[in-house]
């Protein structure tokens, strides 16, 4: 399918799928019933982070790509994939002389409401680049990039990475980031420096299990209306904080396995979370081949399996970091995508489910924002 450009109204859902080769675009209205496809945008290279931002009056789509010849940076779209900027615009650089060079990116949010030419990435080889002009250009933080504990970092399975941007609070000076396998860091002056937040989370595969930091963090969420509760899936570990990720608390409550990687707020409701658990690190597969999302909606006291709609044999399915998102519809949309090509979609706050694409390449991540909404990340 050529990869034309969507026209979404108001009100309409715009999903974004990223890929091993290449990115895709799904559009429908406030009822969610039936989706057009365009792509697929950059075929052939992979996009790890996709964003959309509508503030300043723009209706910008950022992607992450990474091409075999062009290497790695962030596109831009102002008119849903019409058109991009060129792969040769290599707007994310680290500085001459850090001995540094962009592999990836694997996360792009967009910053507060009142400053709309400010953004973040997430990259590898970990460092978190701000821009100030719409994503136009971007410059590393120098305050992480610096940190005293930069040598010690070690790279996860998917490499040193920084996946993970959790804003907590409205200006955006108080921001936790996700490293693997370095674990949390946080800022409470603008990111100009930053201190270690892992206490009682686990390192089950280091000598000393709760370290400072050396932590293999999946994902970590929360919610703008309680920004101080933080939700964290580890490398074996589910853990709630309720004090902005100074101490954590494990809330694996009846999960069939504490391992796993996507995890998601529900966009009105501080005390309801989606994972897709895996059965371990060894296989990182549905348990029992399964297709289950689990949901707490008492903050981790208990969870609960949604399965209506999503096949319960030879489901052998792995959903990566950033493929669980949701929209803020009032009765919420949840979507997910795997790493065998399809694309589950619920508008009923994961009650029930159809697949609405079932064989795209391998997903790498899903972002869902309903248009006109102030762009804001799911």
């Amino acid at each position: 399918m050529p990869a034309t450009a969507p026209n979404p109204s108001a009100g309409d859902v715009l999903l974004l799928v990223g890929t091993v080769k290449g990115a895709f675009m799904f559009t429908a209205d406030e009822r969610r019933k039936r989706w057009t496809m365009s792509g697929p945008h950059f075929p052939g290279e992979s996009v790890y982070a996709l964003a959309y931002d509508e503030r300043g009056g723009r209706r910008r789509t950022l992607a992450g790509t990474r091409s075999f010849h062009w290497g790695s940076t962030i596109r831009l779209s102002d008119d849903y994939g019409a058109s991009w900027t060129g792969p040769e615009r290599q707007s994310v650089r680290f500085p001459e002389g850090s001995g540094l060079s962009l592999v990836q990116v694997w996360q792009i949010v967009s910053g507060p409401a009142g400053d709309p030419d400010r953004l973040w990435a997430g990259v590898e080889p970990a460092a978190l680049f701000e821009s100030r002009d719409g994503g136009e250009s971007w410059s590393p933080v120098e305050g992480l990039l610096n940190h005293e504990h930069r040598p010690r970092w070690q790279p996860g399975g998917g490499g040193l990475c920084l996946h993970t941007i959790v804003p907590m609070s409205e200006d955006h000076e108080r921001m936790l980031i996700a490293i693997s396998t370095a674990g949390n860091y946080r800022t409470d002056d603008g990111g100009r420096t930053w201190r270690a937040r892992n206490d009682g989370v686990r390192a089950v595969f280091l000598p000393n299990p709760c370290p400072e930091f050396g932590q293999c963090v999946h994902k970590v969420v929360n919610h703008p209306a309680r920004p101080e509760r933080l939700f964290l899936q580890n490398h074996w570990g589910l853990y709630r904080s309720d004090d902005s990720g100074d101490s954590w608390t494990d809330v694996a409550n009846g999960v069939p396995s504490d391992f796993g990687f996507a995890m998601q707020m529900h966009p009105h409701d501080t005390d309801t979370v989606y994972i897709v658990p895996m059965q371990s690190d060894e296989f990182r597969c549905t348990p029992e081949a399964k297709m289950r999302v689990y949901r707490t909606r008492d903050a981790g006291t208990s969870w609960e399996p949604l399965t209506n709609g999503l096949p319960q044999q030879e489901a052998f399915e792995t959903v990566v970091r950033d493929a669980l998102t949701a929209d803020s519809h009032d009765r919420a949309g949840i979507y997910f995508g795997t790493r065998s090509g399809k694309v589950y979609a619920s508008s009923d706050d994961g009650d029930s489910w159809n697949a609405i694409a079932e064989a795209l390449p391998s997903i790498t991540c899903v972002k869902a924002f309903v248009v006109g909404r102030s762009g804001a990340e799911s």
